[in-house]
């Protein structure tokens, strides 16, 4: 299942990814990162670091 999981965006449904990722940063042992997509919705996704 997790192998299926990707940054989609919620305006388009449309795949993001490092391409499209305008800002990442770590904090408190998660990362950050915000996408911009083509249809100017911004998707913000938390990793654990």
């Amino acid at each position: 299942m997790l192998e299926r999981l990707a940054c989609r965006c919620e305006g388009c449904d449309r795949r993001l990814n490092d391409e499209r990722r305008m800002l990442s940063f770590e904090r408190g042992g998660h990362v950050r990162n915000a996408y911009e997509c083509p249809c100017g919705a911004v998707t913000i996704t938390v990793t654990r670091g």
